[in-house]
């Protein structure tokens, strides 16, 4: 539907500088006689990645319908980029594209013929339609591929092609449900590197999972989600923070092996546990009044050792998402 047909809502609730891509507010639905979802309430600012994490049943895919005005809300708000999806629903479904966790594809097609189609779904023009599907063929590494028929692409393949499908209208808000569901390592790396990209594009990608630790090193946000309620909702790192306790771990590798570097590491202050495989790998556990990760660093360059790579061992998200969820039969 194109804009000139509905005057009446050419302007967003708030000013495009002020205005959340996604603001959930107070959002609770039930099923008959069980409460899906309980006063649900996050935002999600532009140009981030937000993860929507939490176990099965927690209420995760009630709140994707809802965004993706495939569902009313019975209470609450739920607006994209400034418009309501109840009285604004077509605004909203021009700003978002919905990739759900299990899609049906035309196996029949081509992977060209496919992102055509959809493209002439959403009314793009012939002359236009070229260029687009190219563009997002070639975004999703899928254009050396556009030929092949859907049914001989591995799984991977096929959530490439069904994200260049929800491209093609180029919207500012994308909605994945289990977007690395059944991809093997690489492919997993690979999509989370065209999600970076798109945030890198201006887009705003919102991830629902129910794998934390597999979201910590790419999300800017999370919102935790259990049994339709938030427990929840901020800045990935500060939630990293607050649930690492008095310590904190880490991850070092070396260019080449440093004999010396482990006794030292065991003996220095504020150093709870060092570890060492090879010489050249050491996870080292850090109290975190006592010493900073500069300091181990320093002795790593005090040995001579070349650092190849530094990272924090985010393995307390577990610890977090367990300690932020209920158990239970779900």
């Amino acid at each position: 539907m194109s804009d000139s047909s509905q005057p009446s809502l050419e302007s967003p609730v708030a000013t495009r500088c002020e205005t959340p891509a996604l603001e959930v507010r107070n959002l609770s639905h039930s099923f008959k006689n069980h409460r899906a979802l309980q006063d649900v309430t996050f935002s999600v600012a532009k140009q981030s990645i937000h993860g929507f994490v939490g176990p099965n049943g927690a209420g995760k895919t009630t709140t994707l319908k809802v965004i993706g005005t495939l569902l009313p809300p019975q209470t609450g708000h739920v607006s994209v980029a400034g418009y309501n999806v109840v009285g604004q629903t077509q605004r909203v479904r021009g700003k978002i594209g919905f990739m759900p966790d299990h899609f049906s594809m035309y196996r029949h097609m081509t992977v060209h013929e496919y992102v055509d189609f959809f493209a002439a779904a959403y009314g793009i023009r012939t002359r236009d339609r070229v260029k687009i599907v190219d563009d997002v063929l070639l975004l999703t590494d899928m254009l050396g591929r556009r030929h092949d028929l859907i049914r001989g692409l591995s799984r991977g393949m096929q959530q490439r092609v069904s994200l260049a499908r929800v491209l093609v209208n180029d919207p500012e808000l994308l909605l994945l449900d289990e977007p690395a569901s059944g991809l093997d390592p690489r492919a997993r790396i690979e999509l989370m590197e065209i999600l970076r990209e798109l945030r890198n594009m201006g887009k705003t990608v919102f991830i629902s999972s129910h794998i934390l630790s597999e979201l910590a090193d790419l999300c800017d946000s999370v919102t935790i989600i259990d049994r339709g309620e938030v427990r929840y909702t901020g800045p990935m790192d500060d939630l990293l923070h607050d649930r690492g306790g008095e310590t904190r771990s880490y991850i070092v590798l070396l260019e080449e092996p440093c004999e010396n570097v482990l006794a030292t590491l065991q003996a220095s202050p504020g150093v709870v546990e060092a570890n060492g495989e090879d010489s050249k790998s050491f996870s080292i556990t850090l109290d975190r009044e006592q010493t900073s990760p500069a300091n181990i660093l320093q002795c790593f360059i005090s040995a001579g050792g070349a650092i190849e790579a530094f990272r924090e061992d985010r393995k307390h998200l577990n610890q977090a998402f367990l300690d932020l969820t209920e158990p239970g039969v779900r």
